[in-house]
Parts: structure tokens; sequence; C-alpha cells
């Protein structure tokens, strides 16, 4: 990689709301709570694939960022050089794992607003890679041009997308459940996780903006993304990094919620009482914490799991916490944790296997890394969840997936990925 980038960060007085600012057709955006960071146009991208995919993306992003010259007057986390990026899930996956640089950042954070331009040194030309004429910024002797910010969109209807079951339909996936239940009551693993599809085709794609807007409105405390046609909501965080610091948020064990609040404490009781649940759980933090732990000087994790409340479901959740030992940049460390046994199973090489043999289909960037690294290898990683691949010709795959135990019951199953498909079939206007 031995293009030279240079990047201008400058404050702006307010870019709320972000997501209107979006690009319709290719939406590049990471936010929580109404923060984050929205992208515009390409500069460039890094793509990569296989067994290496994540550690050559790691390489080639170290190689970029050490070139890059860089003037950020806001230094904040998503400032300066960023880069958007979609792993697929498995080594052998048709899908491709991309890094896409950005011409054109928006942010804002603790109540802070910029905007980052980045270009290549040979053209410097600003968002778009437009031209222009000079304006005042400059680094490393090239001028941008006057700086221009996406005007807010209005909002248009969320598109209407009739999903229908892909690769794996109800009876088949309950088939798949038993014989994983078999297996690992014969000792060949502990736990796997099965997924399954819905397909459907997007006729609107200017409304992804509010497929984007639905997702950030109905479920404000998950990751809301969208990278190289990838969208979703994750409430799991895979890895963060943040100046040394190093966090993790591990989800496994789930139940709907209840009907009336009574009956929602119940089933909140329920799950942090299950030892189907809780044993399942206990596989997730374990595995989690073997593979943070090699790269941190220290690492700490809630004592309890505690149960996470989103507006569908009850999550087991377990925050992990420590200070970076090694150097590693976020894409390191995400290549270290990936797959975690929350998406995968335990022990991992025999789960992939399995899951790999009864689910039938590549689960493309589905339960893969998505999120940003900047060019100090500080990001923000989250599982690619509650998520749907929207492709160049209208295809749409939709995906959700269960942890699988030895207790596990076929048919709960089965209503378990139908909660967790609600979040993007709602967001297409299901």
């Amino acid at each position: 990689m031995n293009q030279k980038l240079v990047v201008r960060t400058e404050p702006v007085d307010e870019l709320a709301p972000l997501i209107p600012r979006a690009d319709p057709r290719h939406p590049l955006l990471w936010m929580r709570r109404g923060e984050g960071i929205v992208g515009h146009g390409e500069t460039l991208r890094i793509e990569t694939s296989g067994p290496t995919r994540i550690e050559d993306a790691a390489a080639a992003w170290r190689s970029l960022a050490a070139m890059a010259s860089v003037d950020d007057r806001v230094g904040l986390p998503g400032t300066g050089l960023v880069a958007f990026g979609a792993i697929a899930f498995a080594d052998e996956s048709a899908a491709t794992s991309v890094l896409v640089v950005p011409s054109l950042v928006l942010g804002r954070r603790e109540g802070r607003a910029w905007v980052t331009r980045i270009a290549l040194a040979e053209t410097a030309d600003g968002a778009g890679g437009t031209g222009g004429a000079a304006g005042e910024s400059d680094v490393a002797g090239h001028a941008f041009p006057p700086l221009e910010i996406p005007e807010p969109s209005p909002k248009r209807r969320v598109p209407r997308v009739a999903f229908e079951p892909g690769a794996v339909p109800p009876p088949a996936y309950e088939a798949n459940v038993a014989e994983a239940v078999r297996r690992i009551d014969g000792g060949e693993l502990e736990k796997v996780v099965l997924a399954r599809q819905l397909m459907g085709e997007l006729h609107e794609e200017d409304g992804l903006r509010a497929v984007i807007n639905r997702l950030a409105e109905d479920y404000p405390d998950t990751w809301v993304f969208a990278v190289d046609g990838l969208i979703g909501a994750s409430p799991e965080t895979l890895v963060r990094v943040d100046h040394g610091t190093v966090s993790a948020r591990v989800l496994a064990g789930t139940t709907s919620r209840g009907a009336g609040e009574a009956s929602d404490r119940e089933r909140a009781l329920a799950l942090a009482a299950s030892h189907k649940d809780l044993a399942e759980h206990a596989l997730a933090v374990a595995s989690a914490v073997q593979r943070l732990e090699p790269h941190t000087a220290r690492l700490d994790a809630s004592p309890e799991p505690f149960t996470l409340q989103l507006p569908n479901l009850w999550h087991l959740a377990t925050d992990l916490k420590g200070t970076l030992g090694d150097g590693s940049s976020s894409l390191d460390l995400v290549s270290a944790v990936h797959p975690t046994a929350a998406v995968a199973g335990t022990p991992r090489l025999a789960a992939l296997a399995v899951l790999a043999e009864l689910e039938g289909f590549d689960r493309g960037r589905y339960a893969g890394p998505v999120g940003w690294i900047d060019g100090d290898g500080d990001g923000e990683w989250a599982i690619a969840l509650r998520c749907a691949q929207v492709e160049p010709d209208g295809a749409v795959a939709a995906y959700a997936g269960c942890g699988i135990v030895h207790d596990s019951v076929p048919a709960d199953e089965l209503a378990e990925t139908l909660m967790k498909f609600r979040p993007i079939v709602e967001a297409f206007g299901g």
C-alpha cells in the first residue's frame, strides 16, 4: 500500500442529525445514541479474503497510516484518518472483506462536531475528488477546496422488502438444531451457533437511509452501521481500543420481552437464573477472555452476567475492560478474538466445522467484525448481528442465529431466530 493520504479534521458548529446527511445509495455509517461518524465518497479501499484476511487488512492499514499526513484539530475518537470496515465471517467465504477510506467524514461525539477530508496526496482535491479553488486548509503542501458539508435530506418512507426463508427453511433449521444437540451429547463439541437466512429484494435503493434511521430510532443503544451494503444494529461490542484502553461486551443467552411490566421482569429473572443460558454465556466469556488476555497488561470482567434490555428481547451480558499490553491495533485484536464462541461455538475449530456442514450457506459478513479504525490503530468493532447484506442488484439477505448447547430445544431455538430477525425485518418495512 504505497499511496500517500493527506487528511484534515476541523471542528464545525453542528451536524445533528447525522443519518439524513448520509449517502442515500452507498451509506457509510457508524453510530450509537446519535453520535458517531458518517462517510461520503471513497478515496480508496483495501480488499482482502481468505484465512489471513484480517491480518492482511491490519498490515495494509498500518502501512497506509504510517505514510499519511494528518492535521487533526479535534482529537476525539473518529477524527483524523479513519476507515470503515466489514469482515467476512469465514475463512472460505466468497464475500470480500473491506476497509473503505471515505473522502469526507462527518462526526459527532461528546457534544462536539467535526468534518474530516481525506485525499490522495497527488490529487488532494477534497470530497469525492472533484477539485475546486484552493481553500484555507493545507496539509503537507496540498490545499483542499472550500469545505462543503452535505445538507440533511428530507425523510423518505421505509422501503418494503418481503422476506422469504432462504437456504434453511424452518423445518430444516429445527432438524439442524436436533443434529447439533446429538453431536454435543456425543462429546464432539460443547456449543455451536447455527444461523438461518431470509431473502428479499429491494426496489428503492434511496430508502436505505430510512432503514438505518428506523434501526437507530428503535434500537438506540446498539451500534447502528452501514458499510459496503452491510446494514444493521448490533448490541455486541467485539472490541474497542481507545488510547491503550481495551473493552468488549459479550452477549450469549436470550429470552423474549414480556407482555407487561410484571411478565417482563419475570422473564429477565428467569434468564438470569437459567442453567442453560448461564452455561452458554460462560463459554462465550471464557473464549473472549482467553483470546484478549495475551494482548493486555490487565483484563477485568463483570463479576456476574447482567441482563441487557433491548426493545424486543433480553440478553445475558458481561463487560470486559483492560489495558493494552503489546501495542496491538484494534484490527489486531479483532483478528485475535474472531470468531468468538458467541457466534461460532466451543471448541472453535470443531464448532466451525459443524456449523459449516449444517448451515449449508455462506454467511458472508454476517457475524463477522464490522466497525472502524483510525490512523493510530484505535477503533470500535462490533459483531455484525441483526443485519442484512444489500447487494448492488437489490438482493437482500438477512441473518439470525442461536447458540446450541446440550439442552437446546429445536422449536425454542427457531422461535429465538424470529425474535432476532425482528429488528432488521421491521426496518425494511416488514
